[in-house]
């Protein structure tokens, strides 16, 4: 859950450097609010808390979906994860018509939406077609995985955003060629994360994971992307997990040291990374 949550976090700020907008000012759509999805939800929640938004203003951002419909806080099936971000119905005119994730969409303007349902073909094209009207770069992830579960192909949401998708999955995907521009699909595997993180916990001998551990983890890898390049994925390519997993735990290491949870006493998180790392070696 952890770790789905903040490589969703990486791809959304990767997204934001491409539409130069504040994560702030997103809504965002949470369809199938099992423990990853709701897990994920708090992760970019208390992300938004680190920027400084009120916790007030931040909740007002979530909506989370499920087989119900939007999530009300009066029902008596919450889990204790979704009670958190759960509507009041007074915020709406007409709660009991919003029992669809297409009516969701419609009324509140998503400009993120996470798919963790394992129902597959969910993010129809009037769907999409409905948040490209009111974002510019509308973030579309069907995290569901195996491809047989996905929300929607990213084919599909290239092709009826007509390009203003910014798409990852849970799965590996080919680039899609629309209008003669090639678009990468980033890969919000969560497995992706966890070499990175460790190895950063572990070279300092850090007594926490901390949040802003997570977050300078998520963080990270903005770096590794081209955001102006027309068409760039969201996340680099698991090709690169080598190169990435190092960027990411130097920005835990250095995390743990300025918040002086280091247990071993290093001052350089670049050497104490390369230090710790182990690269097999077999003689002929």
């Amino acid at each position: 859950m952890q770790g789905t949550g903040i490589i969703t976090l990486a791809a959304i700020l990767c997204g934001l450097e491409i539409s130069k907008e504040k994560l702030k000012d997103q809504i965002y759509v949470c369809f199938g609010a099992g423990t990853a999805g709701a897990g994920i939800v708090n992760r970019v929640y208390l992300e938004m808390l680190q920027q400084g938004v009120s916790e007030t203003e931040a909740k007002s951002k979530f909506y989370l979906v499920d087989k119900q419909g939007l999530l009300f806080d009066d029902m008596d099936d919450l889990t204790p994860e979704q009670k958190s971000f759960a509507r009041k119905r007074e915020e709406f005119m007409d709660p009991d018509t919003l029992i669809s994730l297409a009516a969701v969409v419609k009324r509140v303007h998503p400009t993120i939406l996470v798919g963790t349902s394992t129902t597959p073909h969910t993010f129809t094209k009037e769907i999409v077609q409905e948040m490209s009207k009111h974002t510019a770069r509308p973030m579309i992830f069907p995290l569901s995985n195996p491809t047989e579960l996905a929300e929607a192909t990213a084919n599909d949401l290239i092709a009826w955003s007509d390009g203003k998708a910014l798409v990852a999955t849970g799965i590996p995907v080919e680039p899609v060629v629309y209008k003669g521009v090639t678009y990468e699909i980033g890969q919000a595997n969560n497995a992706l994360m966890y070499p990175g993180l460790g190895l950063g916990v572990m070279s300092v001998d850090a007594s926490l994971l901390t949040d802003k551990m997570i977050s300078a983890a998520a963080h990270s890898l903005k770096g590794m992307i081209d955001t102006d390049k027309l068409g760039a994925a969201l996340l680099p390519p698991v090709s690169r997990l080598t190169q990435f997993s190092q960027v990411v735990a130097e920005a835990v290491a250095t995390t743990a040291i300025a918040q002086g949870l280091n247990k071993d006493k290093v001052k350089d998180a670049k050497t104490a990374v390369l230090n710790f790392r182990w690269k097999p070696a077999y003689e002929a």
